[in-house]
């Protein structure tokens, strides 16, 4: 029987999280510009996730939150929310999904550095040849489904793409001692709400002005995964596993994303795997693998 509250829930958490991500990628990029433009669906994401949140919260949790931990609540949803999701969305408008998955692999390196600087978390050379191998997998990985590219028309959006992942990457540490204290649910609850009024100038008006007439079934089905599967559950999933793992270690686990991407690109389109997706994948797993090594080694240490 599974512990909800273990370390088997929490990895089992982050691996169902960048599933949803993987996926995410695509579906965003088609939703945007023609239908919703990247800020509009920010004001649907959140908004979403927001009333999603509410219902459960006062059905299950109804907790109360320090005035104290309200500052690094405010913090944690300028940069989690805010920053995040604003440059996410304007940087994938303008690149591509491919540029887009392989800058997010420099995610754990940043957290690893933001951790050791404010949460004082070890740097050891087993994390540092995990990040290495599941790098290399995953640019291996993604490089063989095309290439990476920094001409003028998406070197502004791999900008905002690596602001993006220097963003989430200070979330991860700086939202880790309040995991240890409240429930995820009431730290979605409230970055959300915070996240809501301060992206609210920036997101108003293009929603607005967003044309709600001819937009086909598929569009809507793709912001309601954006805002259930992609916001709500993942955020979720990230909160839950952050209450155990270490940011580095969840972190680590963004790597899985072009892993199940590729492999719901081969279900859907019938393609099947090359030597290179096999030696890929194992070298994600083996970098998995090395970093879980470490976190099992010094569990009192990372939680």
């Amino acid at each position: 029987m599974i512990n909800f509250s273990g370390k088997t829930f929490a990895i089992i958490s982050i691996i169902a999280a960048n599933v949803i991500y993987g996926l995410n990628y695509v579906i965003a990029k088609g939703v945007m510009p023609d239908y919703f433009s990247p800020k509009a669906i920010i004001f649907f994401r959140i908004t979403g996730t927001i009333a999603l949140t509410l219902l459960f919260f006062f059905l299950f949790i109804k907790e109360k939150v320090e005035k104290k931990d309200f500052p690094r609540l405010i913090l944690s949803s300028v940069f989690g929310i805010a920053i995040n999701q604003i440059m996410f969305f304007e940087g994938l408008n303008l690149t591509t999904p491919i540029d887009a998955a392989i800058i997010m692999t420099v995610n754990p390196v940043l957290v690893l550095i933001f951790a050791f600087v404010i949460l004082k978390e070890k740097i050891t050379l087993l994390k540092i040849m995990g990040i290495a191998i599941g790098i290399a997998g995953a640019v291996l990985l993604i490089t063989g489904k095309g290439e990476l590219s920094f001409n003028s028309k998406t070197f502004t959006g791999n900008i905002l793409i690596l602001i993006n992942a220097t963003s989430f990457a200070i979330y991860l540490v700086i939202i880790k001692p309040l995991m240890k204290k409240y429930h995820p649910m009431t730290i979605m609850l409230w970055t959300f709400i915070f996240g809501f009024f301060i992206t609210l100038p920036f997101t108003i008006e293009p929603v607005i002005n967003s044309n709600f007439h001819d937009i086909p079934l598929k569009i809507w089905l793709g912001l309601a995964y954006i805002i259930v599967g992609a916001t709500f559950l993942g955020y979720l999933f990230y909160n839950y596993s952050l209450r155990v793992l270490s940011p580095t270690v969840v972190s680590f686990f963004i790597y899985l994303q072009p892993l199940f991407s590729s492999i719901t690109t081969m279900i859907i389109f019938g393609e099947k795997p090359g030597i290179i997706d096999y030696f890929s994948a194992l070298l994600i797993f083996a970098g998995v693998w090395i970093v879980n090594i470490k976190h099992r080694e010094k569990t009192n240490k990372l939680i």
